[in-house]
């Protein structure tokens, strides 16, 4: 087994694991640690799998809709571990495809738990091994990945156990739908499990200390997301402060506040969703000389930690908690070691929650470009005049698009809707590119796609919206 090489990444979630292949791609001699399992949180516990749950509870909610679509059922049921079976079972193939992908660019995986220690010319790296013993291996650069995990407030009973107070990863595999289900926090992965569990039939009441939900969205998204998620049977309690979470015997109890008044809820289980630290603890920063600020090691723009030789990219490094955005962070950063022209740091991230509807955007909320002193175009297109949404059945929602009005240029998008998480993308690549909306408005958009009403968004800014 080698004890050096030019690149070892600490971490194989969807940052990690990228950065790896793409080290090897330059030529690089590359290992990667991992202490659980390979594709991280995201593909194992997060991303992936809840996509799977999310998918199973769409499928159950649109057959409760048959007779929308001139279609018949009867005996609507589902199997609750039948679908935890099937999310298991997708994250395992891709934990599986992961590793492929390891052998096939000849990267060593060593299983265990990393620590940094001072070495030259980057800090050794000693990995308590899974099957036992240590093993201390060196390279000229070190990249931590870590990754994060969710945010607890033990203060107010805000600590799960498992049980009754779960995180996600105990929302993911639970023996049975709870019937009634309180949800502290509606950022994306608080709503995300508030819509699989509706959709199942489970009660649910999301506690938001915010003024609106999903709050990092464009206003106008978020004021549309809460009535459509409201329709769906959702109860909200918004600007709402928990007070105290405690258990009982077969439940919980949450005391909150909200505008001056009082409140007790009670379900079954509730879901802890209010944000996310990185994983800092006990991999030897402190001895290295690394900066950890508010849970996050302090990075420049290529993934540097000022510590030579040691970088940070993803989850551990800071917002936003994207596995996409680490995955570009590590290309970049590797890229940037090996001498290589970068990636663009500065391309827009975009966002998706894959509730029912979806919300998706990139680049600036209207509030943002005012905060920044833009004057601005806006331009809108509801889905309910969209041929292939109306076809569809899927008339929910609308496209928002934000451009510089000095300039043309597009600097925000925002879409909820159904399947918007796959149409972002187009704006993603536009304000990537620098597009104006000569280029959005001379784009031929195909009919009939629910695509079009981005084209007529970005018309109607300027004035030139042909279908409404």
């Amino acid at each position: 087994m080698a004890t050096e090489f030019d690149v070892i990444v600490i971490g194989a979630g969807p940052g990690g694991y990228v950065t790896a292949i793409r080290s090897a791609q330059l030529g690089l001699k590359t290992a990667i640690v991992e202490r659980e399992a390979l594709g991280g949180v995201c593909l194992n516990w997060g991303c992936i799998p809840t996509k799977a749950l999310l998918k199973s509870g769409e499928v159950y909610e649109q057959l409760g809709h048959l007779k929308d679509y001139g279609l018949a059922a009867e005996n609507r049921s589902f199997d609750f571990s039948g679908i935890v079976e099937r999310s298991r079972k997708v994250a395992a193939q891709l934990n599986a495809g992961v590793g492929f992908l390891m052998k096939k660019h000849k990267i060593e995986v060593i299983d265990g738990s990393a620590k940094l220690e001072k070495g030259d010319p980057a800090p050794k790296v000693v990995v308590a091994l899974k099957k036992g013993g240590a093993r201390t291996v060196q390279a000229k650069h070190v990249i931590l990945a870590t990754g994060a995990r969710a945010r607890t407030i033990p203060a107010a009973g805000l600590e799960p156990d498992g049980e009754l107070i779960w995180t996600y990863r105990e929302a993911m595999v639970p023996k049975a739908c709870p019937k009634s289900l309180i949800v502290v926090g509606s950022g994306a992965i608080g709503i995300e499990f508030a819509s699989f569990y509706r959709a199942l039939g489970a009660e649910v009441t999301v506690i938001e200390a915010l003024p609106r939900v999903l709050p990092v969205e464009d206003e106008e998204v978020s004021k549309a997301a809460q009535k459509a998620f409201e329709k769906r049977g959702i109860k909200f309690r918004i600007g709402a402060s928990v007070k105290k979470l405690s258990k009982g015997k077969d439940g919980v109890t949450v005391e909150l506040e909200a505008g001056g008044k009082a409140e007790t809820l009670k379900a079954e289980r509730a879901i802890v969703a209010v944000g996310i630290t990185g994983n800092v603890e006990d991999l030897g920063l402190e001895a290295v000389g690394a900066k950890v600020e508010k849970g996050h090691i302090v990075t420049d723009a290529h993934g540097g930690t000022g510590v030579p030789g040691l970088y940070a990219i993803g989850d551990v490094a800071g917002p936003p908690w994207l596995a996409h955005k680490a995955s570009h962070e590590g290309v970049h950063c590797v890229e940037h070691i090996a001498g290589f022209p970068a990636a663009n740091l500065t391309a827009p991230i975009p966002g998706c929650t894959y509730s029912q509807p979806q919300v998706a955007s990139v680049g600036l909320t209207e509030a943002q470009a005012k905060e920044k002193g833009i004057k601005t175009k806006i331009g809108r297109f509801p889905f309910k005049v969209n041929g292939k949404a109306i076809a569809s059945g899927e008339t929910e929602g609308f496209v928002k698009t934000i451009f510089d009005e000095a300039t043309g240029a597009l600097i925000g998008a925002h879409m909820i809707g159904a399947e918007v998480t796959e149409m972002i993308q187009g704006y993603a690549l536009a304000i990537t590119m620098e597009a104006t909306e000569a280029e959005l408005h001379a784009t031929v958009y195909p009919h009939p796609t629910m695509s079009e009403a981005m084209h007529e968004a970005a018309l109607d800014a300027f004035g030139r919206v042909l279908h409404i």
